[in-house]
Parts: structure tokens; sequence; C-alpha cells
């Protein structure tokens, strides 16, 4: 931790890129996010690049104009191949030596400004791919509000097992089935049993829901064996993301006793195309705070520096667009609103845990937060927070409810951070629609 505020986060900085001083969109010159993009359409290998305003920063093209040198240079290089893994590995001295030099290119009166302008490219011709190639996905469960209103669903009289207040609870995902910003998945198939049933049926999932949720990339991993201690943790975190891990409730209900969630979570998970730094976010660091009357975490997962600043302040909302208000051309709906500050596990608690059995992280490797829900009622990351279970319906502004997710609906996650005295910074969205789910009662092939 100890990411401390230098040049870059100065509010004062504005950029000769007239679109990035706009006020209330997502990438002044103080985020520069990473993503992987090319032109869309076009044959283009994709490559690394920096949003930036309207715009895009093609981090290849940068690098074949020889822009920058030594540690940035070394930085820029590592980020014209397809994938971020290999600057990912480079470290946190790599990436702010990068994000500094981004910083001094694209400032108001910078001499480099010619050389860069040519190296821009609109972000609304850009389409992207995965920003690094993902070999593992953990996603953990953070969130006590949406464990206890979970729990409440299932267990009235004890909502939170015993464990949960000690322990950082995660499960391992399916990367494979990880996709980008608009992606677009079929509803999945599987086993249920309905109430009062002597034996499961097979067919679509009739209770799909989203789970609005952090994402976390990481940077330099861990051999096999050792483990990250929690003051370093966040050295070996290269950036945040938005993150949406799609959930069939009625198959997952069926599946995962004993050993938890599998075809109700693989299906699909959509992420943000950009990875917002965790130097970008230092100005929106808070107190970690845990109720005195809970169990304090144990030595391994405890520190000061932790209380003191190993909380982050992220807005995250999810919006809902129904088929038929894409149809008639009506505005998506907001549906709830949190923090990522409400979190009962932090970042470097998560990834210290995860390695303190030795397991090595590598490049890349994505963890997710658990559905982030705050105290109130209406920061529920989740329908079946929302709908009680699907017990009581939302009633949407054009008059449409909505218990879980019908077909043709689209989910938009959006993630910002705001304070005074700081620029504000975005996270981008992450898009994703429901489609029908075809016929799956014999084998594909």
């Amino acid at each position: 931790m100890n990411v401390l505020l230098n040049e870059t986060h100065d509010p004062e900085l504005t950029s000769w890129l007239v679109s990035a001083n706009r006020a209330g969109q997502d990438f002044p010159i103080q985020n520069l996010p990473f993503a992987v993009f090319r032109r869309a359409g076009s044959d283009e290998s994709y490559r690394g690049g920096v949003a930036i305003g309207d715009r895009i920063v093609d981090l290849a093209a940068l690098a074949a104009a020889g822009v920058f040198e030594g540690e940035a240079a070394v930085a820029l290089a590592a980020c014209a191949a397809p994938a971020l893994n290999d600057f990912m590995a480079l470290g946190q001295r790599a990436w702010s030596a990068l994000r500094l030099s981004l910083s001094r290119a694209l400032r108001e009166g910078s001499p480099m400004a010619d050389l860069v302008k040519p190296c821009l490219v609109p972000q609304s011709d850009a389409e992207f791919a995965l920003p690094a190639r993902i070999g593992d996905y953990t996603d953990f469960y953070a969130s006590i509000h949406h464990a206890t209103n979970v729990g409440k669903l299932f267990r009235p009289d004890n909502p939170l097992l015993p464990n949960y207040k000690w322990v950082p609870i995660g499960y391992h995902g399916r990367a494979s089935s990880i996709g980008v910003s608009g992606q677009r998945f079929l509803r999945p198939c599987g086993q249920t049993m309905a109430p009062g049933a002597e034996h499961p049926s097979f067919g679509p999932s009739q209770r799909l829901d989203y789970e609005m949720e952090v994402g976390i990339f990481i940077g330099q991993g861990n051999p096999l064996g050792s483990h990250i201690a929690l003051d370093r943790a966040e050295q070996h975190v290269f950036g945040l993301c938005l993150l949406n891990d799609w959930s069939a409730r009625d198959i997952q209900a069926w599946e995962y006793q004993p050993l938890g969630p599998f075809l109700a979570k693989n299906f699909a998970t959509t992420i943000s195309p950009w990875i917002v730094t965790l130097e970008a976010l230092a100005p929106f660091r808070v107190e970690w705070t845990r109720p005195v009357e809970d169990p304090q975490p144990l030595p391994y997962l405890a520190s000061a520096t932790l209380r003191r600043e190993g909380a982050f302040d992220i807005q995250l909302e999810v919006w809902l667009q129904t088929e038929r208000m894409q149809r008639e051309g009506q505005a998506e709906t907001r549906l709830s609103h949190t923090s990522f500050r409400h979190a009962y596990w932090s970042v470097s608690q998560m990834v210290t845990h995860h390695t303190v059995n030795g397991c090595g992280l590598q490049p890349g490797d994505l963890l997710g937060s658990g559905t982030m829900s705050g105290p109130a009622a209406d920061e529920a990351g989740s329908l079946l927070e929302l709908s009680a279970g699907g017990k009581q319906p939302l009633v949407l502004a054009n008059g449409e409810e909505r218990r879980f997710l019908q077909d043709g609906d689209t989910v938009t996650m959006r993630g910002y951070c705001e304070r005074a005295g700081a620029a504000r910074i975005g996270f981008g969205a992450a898009v994703g629609q429901v489609l029908p789910a075809g016929d799956r009662g014999s084998a594909d092939a």
C-alpha cells in the first residue's frame, strides 16, 4: 500500500485534447486506464491502449514513434502486444513510469503533443478484447450486506454462516467464459428442482440474475509455495475493472451443495474493457473499518496501513434496458447504486488470503469481489436481493416488471470516483445482453 499522491493526481492538470477536460466524463488526464483494442471491423492486431477523453492512445503506434526513453519505453514496448500480461508482469515501478510519461505527454503545453496526436484513435471507432490472457479466475464473497441479504432468504434465523466474519470466502470460476463489455450470451440451461417436485428437470434457467462486482487484475505474481504479505499485496495488483458475474439462481440452488457454484456461474462473466490502476485510485482511498462487535481479522489479514487506507470509495451503478425499452427508444433505468467502500474484505486481504496456503498467482489472473451491496435496500447488487428472491417484482419506469432477467434484457454496470479536491475518474461500462436459450435438448456436436 502507501501509494503516494504525485504530480499525475493534480486536479488542476488539463490536456491538449479538449474532450479530456470536459466535466463529468470518465477519462480525464488524471485517470489513464489501460485496455486492449483495435479499429472495429479491421483485421489489425489487438494492442494496448490508454483512454484519454473520447480517444485512445495507441500504445503500439506510440512505441514505434520512439517518444519515451528508459523504463517508460520498456513498459510501452510491452503494451504493443495483443494482451497486457507482459506489461503487468513488469511490476509497479514500470506501470508508474509509463503512466507518468503518458501524463506528461498528454498535458496542455507538452512538447510531445505533435508526436502523440497521430497515435490517437476515437473510442467510437474501436472494438475491445480481454485486456489480458486470464489464466485463472477466482470469485470472492466480500460484501457482508450481500451475504446477509441472501442468507436471510434461505436461513432467516441464521443468515451468516459462522466462518464468514473470519475468512474471505471464494470459489474458482471459469476463465474461458469471461468476455469483454458488449458480451451477448445464450440463456443457460441446466438441471433445476422445482418446489415439491420428486425429481429435477432440464431446461433454460428461469431465474437469471446479474451480480455487480469489482474485478481485480493481478500484476506480478508469486512463486508457488510462497505467499504475499498483506502490506505488499497491492504491489501485486495491476488495477481494477467492473465485473458482472451472471448467475442462474435456480440452477445454483440445486447444484451448489456440497461443493458450491458450477454451471450456475460458468456460462458468462462480463468485464469492462478498461483497467483503472491503483495509482489512479490513490485519491479515493478511505479507511477500512470493521465493526468493533465483530471478530477482528487474524494477524495475517490485519495491519495499521489497511485500517488507514485499505478501502476504495468507488461508486457502482446497475442499469437495465429491456427489449421493449430498446424497441420503443426508451432510456435505460437505474436499478441500484452503492460503493465499494462497503466491502467487508479488502482488495489486499483477498490477495493475501488467496496465497497464504502457497497458491501461486500469475500476471493477468482475475479476482472478483463478489456481489457488492450496501446497507440500504436500494444498494443491492443483484435482482435476487432487489426482488426478495422473486417475491417482490421491481416495477420499472415504463410499467414493466422484473423478478429476474428476461430474454433481450441489457444490463450495464458503471463505476466512478468523485470527491472534493480530486478529478473525477471513471471505469467506463460493462455491458451484457441475454439472448434466448435456443434448443439444447441434446449434445451440440
